[in-house]
């Protein structure tokens, strides 16, 4: 069999050590006579599966006892608006700090529930985001119930390098596209989220790490199954969970632990985005990559050719050499190469070669 090298934004590439596991127990899981996916969330073998996902998370995050993993259904843009209908009342402010085009959706679904507020954007005058704030550029109201940041941003490729100081207002993170690369001083946060299809498992799952102190904080006015409250105290069982998803997740985190947990994943996260950063700056006169230096994300590479019709047959001849998932976003145009956790080394490596030779024929 010959896999292709997914560069995928989401979904995007799974460990093959997970989805071989899947494969194996497809038809029969644990003796049962039945797939994971036939089973009962409230039986004994989805139950373990369950628990053992949840603990692999906090044994990776190394999560304080004052915060809690939920498991949750929708995709993040649904928390974009679910995160607001929680904790955001009209009347009262959420500060949202825009750094890329998902930053927007959630500052949009946001201003249904309250005054939230744009705290500082980095848009340039032709939409297009090249940086994230330093810490000292965002201005804090003290008065807010909440500051939303997005720590890295797939379609422009920024990337926090060190978060910002919300002081006592709540943090709350969108990670999608970055959760499980880095370590993260959970205690931090008040409430993170990731959709799972990057570098968790499969899409359909979103995975939330949350101070149980906030999560009480939240509204009681709304339907039960909208509460995170709720959610928390039925241990991410209140409905059907994504039963599947979870089972999958819980086999890459399985993979992450015996790769050597969130510290290898960072180590590999710099290697592999500084192997394509260089090749792209070895040929500055041919690619134009438009992040500033310290802002660069190592997710998500954005990058197009100085000569913009080179870009379709960069992303042919890529094709030809089996390399998938370079096209960027609808909304921005030029390639993209995400460098999620389950892209290789190696992965990285030819297509920085690519880059290379295909600078070299055309320049």
């Amino acid at each position: 069999m010959s896999r292709a090298i997914n560069f995928g934004a989401g979904p995007a590439a799974i460990p093959l050590q997970a989805l071989e596991r899947a494969r194996d127990e497809m038809l029969d899981y644990a003796a049962t006579g039945m797939s994971i996916m036939e089973q009962s969330h409230r039986g004994s073998a989805y139950l373990a599966v369950h628990r053992d996902a949840r603990e692999r998370l906090e044994r990776l995050l190394q999560l304080p006892p004052t915060h809690a993993v939920l498991f949750l259904s929708g995709g993040a843009t649904t928390h974009f608006a679910q995160v607001p209908m929680n904790f955001l009342k009209v009347g009262q402010t959420a500060e949202y700090v825009l750094t890329g085009g998902f930053s927007e959706k959630a500052q949009e679904a946001a201003s249904f529930y309250g005054a939230a507020r744009i705290s500082h954007s980095t848009r340039d005058s032709d939409g297009v985001y090249r940086r994230v704030p330093n810490p000292t550029e965002l201005p804090i109201d003290t008065t807010a119930v909440y500051v939303h940041t997005t720590s890295n941003n797939t379609l422009f490729g920024t990337q926090f390098r060190e978060f910002p100081s919300t002081g006592n207002v709540p943090h709350v993170c969108d990670m999608s596209s970055d959760f499980l690369s880095r370590p993260i001083d959970a205690a931090k946060f008040a409430f993170v989220y990731a959709g799972a299809q990057k570098n968790i498992g499969p899409s359909g799952l979103v995975i939330a790490v949350a101070s149980k102190e906030f999560l009480r904080s939240g509204r009681r006015d709304i339907p039960q199954i909208f509460r995170y409250q709720a959610i928390l105290e039925n241990d991410s069982l209140l409905n059907t969970p994504p039963t599947f998803a979870i089972y999958l997740a819980r086999a890459v985190l399985r993979w992450l632990e015996e790769e050597g947990g969130v510290l290898a994943m960072e180590a590999r996260s710099k290697a592999k985005a500084r192997l394509v950063y260089d090749a792209l700056d070895a040929a500055k006169d041919f690619y134009d990559a438009p992040v500033e230096l310290e802002s660069r994300s190592r997710m998500n590479v954005v990058f197009r050719c100085s000569n913009p019709v080179r870009d379709e047959e960069f992303l042919a001849q890529a094709a030809a050499r089996r390399m998938v998932g370079l096209k960027g976003h609808r909304a921005t145009g030029g390639i993209r190469a995400s460098l999620y956790n389950a892209v290789s080394v190696a992965d990285a490596r030819a297509l920085a070669t690519f880059i290379k030779e295909f600078a070299d024929r055309k320049g």
